[in-house]
């Protein structure tokens, strides 16, 4: 059965970059009929809070994902100490005892004499008499998975074949000098456990799977399928991160976004799929494939998801916002399906609702009191459908000559108190015969 996981580090807010990978790591296994594993990278204590764990599940769940399984890292480490005990004893993992100065000072004597800047695997050469004379200066070791330093191919489901030279690269520390473990080891060593069939993820890391293939077979684990997806961007090119305060979901959420427009927005921009309204996101995993993903940027626009999420709320049914709508002031679905089409977020709502508060104050000029007592008067009988609004214009516009707007907007503010908003062919009936009669008055 495929199994996916979305593993964010609990460091922060998640933010509409965050989004993307959860989402399609979501899309995927519900059209496989997989299972979706949320794990939270949480091993930097010193960062990870239980706020912001909380709040990346409320984000999720806001979203419309909901995990088949969890787990924390934090709880694991005993995993991760006995594989760091296998690598250690099959000469995989060794201990490392250079400065982060003196590791600068190597790098840029390399680049100097023309060579890359990797490591020199000079603790390999170290003594046992070495090393306990580094520590009793008070030296302790930081920790380089050493690599085989060979071409490592992969079948990336969106980009094609994959080539990492790890020849190229330097052995990558594993643990901190503190003991602390790094996000590749732990990883890799959850991947193995809980069975991970596919690994969808920002092509960010693309150069990290060369290093993760080889760990997945040290440590004899199957090696997944892996999936890079292009990073979604803001309108200057620049990627989401927390560092930066980028718009969080959180925010969104406040500014009353609606969840599915941004799920929309944060899956299907850059994508050969239109970015607009689906039914579910069930609905966009049924379109949504992997060949869609460009190979370029996706760059998120703004305007776009204002837009998204106003077409979203202009189709929604009464009874899939009714809970919220009673949260405003509007239980009643004509309320609705009479206002929605004049709103971008559902909170706007509050505000049009107010044509209906009974205490509303008309507006009246006083060059249009004469004209505003002769509507009164013309005013038809009920029964009122929609089609009251037209016969009584007609009337009015023949017997005052006035038209256009001249004639309509005196009208829009008696009835409604405000210059814009639905059209009043629909508010009429609404009103009623007996509020308009007061509010021409």
């Amino acid at each position: 059965m495929v199994v996916v996981r979305y593993a964010p580090s609990p460091t922060g807010q998640l933010h509409l970059g965050n989004a993307r990978p959860a989402i399609l790591n979501w899309l995927f296994a519900r059209r496989e009929g997989g299972a979706f594993v949320l794990r939270l990278d949480d091993t930097d204590t010193a960062r990870s809070t239980e706020e912001f764990a909380l709040g990346i599940e409320a984000d999720l769940a806001w979203l419309g994902i909901v995990p088949d399984r969890k787990a924390r890292q934090s709880d694991r480490f005993a995993f991760y100490d006995a594989a760091r005990d296998r690598l250690i004893a099959e000469g995989r993992l060794y201990p490392c005892y250079e400065t982060p100065d003196e590791l600068d000072r190597k790098r840029k004597r390399a680049r100097a004499l023309g060579r890359p800047p990797i490591y020199d695997r000079a603790a390999l050469e170290l003594t046992e008499e070495d090393k306990a004379r580094l520590e009793a200066e008070g030296r302790k070791p930081h920790w380089r998975f050493k690599l085989d330093g060979r071409p490592v191919h992969f079948e990336d489901l969106i980009k094609g074949p994959q080539t990492v030279n790890t020849a190229s690269m330097s052995d990558p520390v594993l643990i901190r000098e503190d003991g602390s473990y790094l996000y590749t080891l732990p990883s890799v060593v959850d991947d193995i456990d809980m069975g991970i069939t596919h690994v969808i993820r920002g092509e960010d890391h693309v150069s990290n799977t060369g290093t993760q293939i080889e760990i997945f077979e040290a440590l004899n684990g199957a090696v997944p399928v892996f999936a890079h997806h292009n990073l979604l961007t803001d309108a200057e090119g620049q990627g989401f991160s927390k560092r930066l305060g980028s718009l969080s979901l959180a925010q969104l959420r406040e500014e009353g976004y609606e969840a599915l427009a941004v799920a929309i927005a944060a899956s299907v921009t850059g994508t050969s799929l239109p970015v607009e309204p689906y039914d579910s996101l069930e609905a966009i995993a049924e379109k949504l494939d992997f060949t869609m993903i460009s190979h370029g940027s996706a760059r998120f626009d703004p305007g776009e998801l204002a837009g998204l999420n106003a077409r979203i709320l202009h189709q929604t049914a009464f009874e899939t916002v009714k809970d919220r709508l009673a949260g405003y002031g509007v239980t009643d679905p004509a309320i609705w399906y009479a206002l929605r089409e004049n709103i971008a977020k559902l909170p706007e709502i509050a505000e049009l609702n107010r044509i209906f508060a009974p205490d509303l104050e008309p507006i009246i000029a006083d060059e249009d009191r004469e004209f505003i007592a002769r509507a009164r008067d013309l005013l038809p009988a009920e029964p009122w459908d929609e089609t009251v609004w037209g016969t009584w214009t007609n009337a009015l516009k023949a017997e005052t000559g006035r038209k256009g707007k001249q004639l309509f907007m005196p009208l829009r503010l008696a009835l409604t108190g405000r210059a814009d908003g639905p059209e009043l062919k629909t508010i009429l009936p609404l009103l009623g015969r007996k509020v308009s009669l007061a509010r021409l008055s």
